[in-house]
């Protein structure tokens, strides 16, 4: 009989917790100091067959939020971790392995790639530079304010870059897979962009939302916006926005 109120009140703890969780969303926790992001959903209610019937190249969208839920299931579809995996040999060898197989292949699991946020309009997120780090699902803040504009002037003045929500921004490590592939290493992370980028299109379709691919931008000025250091090459910015009209 002692177990009954107990039981009434299982679901009422699960809702305060559930609740809670949501409220240290986009806020850093004390002790890491990263930004954790929603757990992402593994069921959608659009099929693969559907999104790529319907995914396009989306350069126009309305200038309203989108939820920090939203952008960290993106980043899970780009470079989410989807199987926990002991450290390949090669580059990493143990050092700063970034926790399993990710959602997109790469050549001999080396995954050369990091995606940057340029967040301007996500809720629950203040306007900033973010890396992403799968093995963690989580948020590091890199610089605060809104840099869409200046990406935007770093990309040709091309309006999408600016009028997203956020930025995504691919950037390759070469040596990573250079370890291993020598002198193949572009090749291999070029063709890995090619794959991250359409995880990104195909998830943000599957939500309602928009992106496009833009390659055409100044790689010294991204890295001086992005505060990258010269072994980090961008190699594409993909806006995310809800479409317009």
């Amino acid at each position: 009989m002692r177990m009954i109120p107990y039981l009434k009140m299982t679901p009422v703890l699960l809702l305060w917790l559930m609740g809670a969780s949501a409220f240290l969303w986009g806020q850093p926790d004390k002790q890491s100091g990263l930004i954790p992001l929603p757990e992402p959903e593994l069921k959608g209610n659009v099929s693969v067959e559907s999104a790529l019937q319907s995914r396009r190249s989306i350069r126009q969208y309305k200038d309203t939020s989108i939820s920090i839920k939203m952008l960290g299931q993106i980043l899970w579809a780009a470079q989410g971790i989807t199987e926990k995996h002991p450290s390949p040999p090669g580059f990493w060898g143990g050092r700063d392995w970034p926790g399993g197989l990710r959602t997109a292949p790469s050549a001999g699991a080396l995954y050369p790639l990091d995606i940057y946020i340029a967040a301007g309009n996500i809720e629950d997120l203040p306007p900033g530079i973010y890396h992403y780090l799968p093995g963690k699902h989580a948020l590091e803040q890199k610089a605060e304010g809104d840099h869409r504009r200046a990406l935007s002037r770093a990309a040709l003045g091309q309006s999408p870059v600016r009028e997203g929500a956020a930025v995504l921004i691919i950037s390759g490590v070469y040596a990573r897979c250079a370890a291993k592939y020598g002198d193949r290493a572009p090749r291999y992370t070029h063709i890995e962009t090619g794959h991250v980028g359409q995880n990104i299109y195909l998830q943000a379709e599957s939500m309602g939302l928009g992106t496009v691919m833009v390659g055409a931008f100044k790689d010294k000025q991204v890295q001086s916006v992005l505060g990258l250091g010269k072994d980090k090459i961008p190699l594409a910015l993909m806006p995310i926005g809800r479409k317009h009209p």
